[in-house]
């Protein structure tokens, strides 16, 4: 791919040219969502070249491009999406004056981010959550179980995850209500119950996720050789938790109501293509662990070098604080290896379908995803600066997400991951 762009953007800008992740946005001029790449502070409408054009030869010549979400654009598989992406590439590179020098076609194909409205990029019709960070699920279990039971016998043997809830999971920028929910009355005597009311614990966990593309047929497995090209692209995502909800529902069947009531996505989807740079080995390879059973056994073993950072800011904090410095490496069950354990009962992914990565935590305090974490169940405190502090979310708090990758003088950025905690219903 060219390394540079006719269009003029600042080298360290999230969405170069070796970029070029999809959205779906609308305009002032056109209200209709659609897709788009982003390039630099610009939109590249690929629903106006395809009217030009320039993807004929592909499916419906582009013609889904106009559609509201990039479902059908993901089903087609990695052929076309290599197509549309090299030809994307070409009409942005420095030396092709076809969209350059056509004055025309430029006012309707590149419209100012400062001017759109993103939307959800696809239609979720499943999302499942996973458990994947062994850091994040040694501290938690060391939490509840102590260190000696931390991880459960099955965790190294396979990727655990459950099934979240589809029509909750919003798009960067929405509020988030604080849930409202069972409450566990005493925790030293269990036949005491509950009560109702707000959920006092709220947290983030910092994951992310990717969009599944082509899917396979019920009873019909995907395979770990051919598992990468059923995954469209990556998402940088916060999974809302109610930990003190959690606590008291999640036995036996797992997270229900705790997790069920948000769940943040950024807006642009990082393709595979542009993080092929950025591949690298997993944290879990230096250590001492079983090996899985065949299916789940990736020759390839490893995940991506994305830097992801988490900042708060609140009403008693009006500039936003790092609390969180982690990486997408911190796995020990990479998504290939996710996807294909998803599918190992015939289970029948489909275009769209959203898969998280659980809390990515890393080896060091300052590296936990999650405020569980950072305050260690509530035992330590998470300075904001000089004078704030927390152990879980208060009203107010504006949880902010990034996911970088460093480049030789560029950089892949993911877009924001935003969302602002409400105060709950008052019954």
């Amino acid at each position: 791919m060219a390394a540079k762009s006719w269009i003029s953007y600042d080298a360290e800008c999230d969405f170069p040219i070796q970029n070029l992740p999809y959205g779906i946005f609308s305009s002032a001029s056109n209200a209709s969502p659609r897709t788009g790449i982003a390039i630099g502070d610009q939109i590249l409408d690929l629903s106006a070249l395809a009217v030009d054009g320039h993807f004929d030869g592909i499916q419906d010549n582009g013609g889904f491009f106009s559609e509201p979400t990039l479902n059908t654009f993901m089903g087609l598989g990695k052929a076309t999406w290599d197509s549309v992406r090299a030809t994307a590439a070409s009409l942005l590179a420095e030396d092709n004056a076809t969209l350059r020098d056509n004055a025309e076609l430029r006012a309707k194909a590149l419209v100012p981010m400062s001017e759109a409205t993103m939307h959800m990029p696809a239609r979720i019709g499943d999302y499942t959550d996973f458990y994947s960070s062994r850091e994040h699920a040694t501290n938690i279990g060391t939490m509840f179980r102590g260190v000696d039971n931390a991880l459960q016998p099955n965790w190294l043997h396979l990727p655990v995850g459950y099934h979240g809830r589809s029509s909750s999971v919003v798009l960067t920028g929405t509020d988030v209500k604080r849930p409202r929910g069972q409450l566990q009355t005493d925790a030293t005597d269990p036949k005491k119950g509950s009560g109702y009311g707000p959920c006092r614990l709220c947290d983030f966990e910092l994951e992310m996720a990717f969009f599944v593309g082509p899917g396979n047929e019920m009873g019909e497995p995907i395979d770990m050789a051919n598992a990468d090209d059923h995954i469209f692209g990556v998402v940088v995502m916060n999974d809302w938790s109610a930990r003190d909800i959690q606590k008291w529902e999640y036995v036996p069947l797992g997270p229900f109501t705790a997790k069920n009531w948000a769940t943040t996505v950024g807006a642009w989807v990082v393709p595979l293509a542009a993080l092929e740079p950025f591949r690298c080995a997993t944290s879990a390879v230096k250590q001492d662990n079983p090996t899985p059973l065949p299916y789940l056994i990736d020759p390839e073993y490893g995940s991506y070098n994305v830097d992801l950072a988490v900042t708060i800011n609140g009403e008693d904090c009006t500039q936003d604080h790092v609390v969180s410095k982690s990486n997408f490496k911190n796995l020990y069950w990479n998504m290939k290896q996710q996807l294909v354990h998803h599918s190992v009962s015939g289970c029948n992914m489909r275009p769209g379908d959203l898969l998280g990565s659980g809390t990515i935590s890393g080896p060091t305090a300052d590296s936990f995803g999650s405020m569980l974490e950072l305050c260690w169940k509530g035992s330590k405190t998470v300075k904001l600066g000089e004078e704030a502090e927390r152990k879980f979310l208060k009203d107010g708090d504006v949880v902010n997400m990034t996911g970088v990758c460093h480049g030789d003088g560029y950089k892949i950025g993911f877009g924001p991951c935003v969302g602002k905690v409400l105060a709950a219903n008052t019954n």
